[in-house]
Formats: C-alpha cells, sequence, structure tokens
C-alpha cells in the first residue's frame, strides 16, 4: 500500500513538473487496431461517464451532445495526429537557385495539448534550415508542425520531432526549431501564472556552431509588420 502510494506520487510528481518519458510518443502495439468510429463511440461513453459523475444533468440542451463534440474533436482534431496516415506528404524539390543561406519561417502557430493534464499549449514555433541540394515547400513546414503538435505532447519532444521529420525529409542534420508557448496546465490551474511561457529549442547540424545559431535567433527577433 505504501509503495502504491510512493508511485503515485512519482507519477504526479512527474507530470506536475512536465517530465517527458521518451522522444516518441508513447504508443500501445494495438494502437491502430479500432477505427476512428470505434473510438470516437468508446469516448463518448467514457466522457459521458465523466460528465454524470461530476453530477452534470446530461438531459439539459446545453450538455446532452457534449459527449459526442468532445470524442470527435478528440480523434478527428486536438489527437488527429497519433494518426499516422494523416502525417503529411512532403515532396522536395532541388535548389536550382543556389540559395546557400539559412531558410527561416518563423511565427508558425501551435495549438497542442499537454499530455499530462489535457490541457492546451498554444505558442509559436520558429524554423530554419540550410538546403545541401534540396528544399520544401513553405507551407509543409506549418504543417508537420502541425501534424505532430495534434498529440498528446510535451514542449521539449514536439521540438525534437519536428526537427527530426525535416532532416529526413531535407537529408540534412541542418535544421533548427525553436517552440514558445504557453501550457494552460501551468496558466489556469497549480501554480497559476497566467505570465510565463515556456522556451525550447532543439538545434542540429550547423546551428549547433554558436555563430550561426546567433543569426537565426537575430532572424526570429526581427520585428514583422505587414
Amino acid at each position: 500500500m505504501k509503495l502504491d502510494r510512493t508511485l503515485e506520487e512519482h507519477f504526479e510528481d512527474l507530470g506536475n513538473d512536465h517530465v517527458s518519458s521518451s522522444e516518441q510518443t508513447p504508443m500501445r502495439k494495438d494502437a491502430f487496431v479500432l477505427s476512428d468510429e470505434e473510438k470516437i463511440e468508446r469516448i463518448r461513453e467514457n466522457v459521458r461517464e465523466i460528465m454524470l459523475t461530476l453530477g452534470l444533468d446530461l438531459e439539459d440542451d446545453s450538455l446532452s451532445g457534449t459527449p459526442d463534440r468532445v470524442a470527435k474533436m478528440y480523434v478527428k482534431e486536438l489527437f488527429g495526429g497519433l494518426e499516422p496516415k494523416k502525417k503529411p506528404k512532403s515532396s522536395t524539390f532541388e535548389n536550382k537557385y543556389k540559395y546557400g543561406e539559412m531558410l527561416v519561417e518563423k511565427n508558425i502557430t501551435v495549438y497542442s495539448t499537454c499530455e499530462h493534464h489535457l490541457l492546451p499549449i498554444v505558442g509559436r514555433a520558429h524554423i530554419a534550415y540550410i538546403s545541401n541540394g534540396t528544399v520544401v515547400g513553405l507551407s509543409k513546414m506549418n504543417r508537420i508542425v502541425d501534424y505532430y503538435a495534434k498529440r498528446p505532447q510535451v514542449q521539449e519532444r514536439l521540438n525534437i520531432q519536428i526537427v527530426k521529420e525535416l532532416q529526413e525529409v531535407l537529408g540534412t542534420k541542418d535544421v533548427a526549431c525553436v517552440i514558445d508557448a504557453k501550457h494552460l496546465c501551468v496558466n489556469s490551474r497549480g501554480i497559476r501564472d497566467v505570465d510565463s511561457s515556456t522556451v525550447t529549442a532543439e538545434y542540429g547540424g550547423k546551428f549547433k556552431e554558436e555563430a550561426i545559431r546567433r543569426e537565426f535567433l537575430d532572424y526570429i527577433n526581427l520585428e514583422t509588420n505587414f
């Protein structure tokens, strides 16, 4: 009993401190056995049970459709990035214009969900790469961010997954990503610090060099007014 309590406190501390357990999103081997419709049905019933346990009246017009809406949102939207078939296809093109400097796309919107409390993570991602002969469409970088964000996440892991995916797509280690985000599990519960945000970074290849990294960070800090 004491051991069970100690383990419970250990896992609670891991969650409250937002500690990641692995570089890959933890998935069971049977994660894709159920169809989307079957997942929605199961989640619908579980959400309904949670709401009933909380004492909510599901006969009320405002609440009656909530279990169905939440189930569809989880499967089709918030956690759609768990489905490998939804991974964006990232076609590359020859760098015919021989552009040899870094390419930076900044202020990419990040909407994700903290895997410890299932509360929103909202922020911006800034990505850069240096071409070694191939380039990727700008919108594909946004789609890669969106795909890996649409799953229960830890911000550090999100950084790593974005960089590794672009390294594979582009065939180069010279990729970097910085994310600045607010975590509602910090802002709306626990310490309730509404002003804090979390900044994480992942640097590959040449971006580990101080001068290249500084150039990237300087681009991020450029004011953008259109």
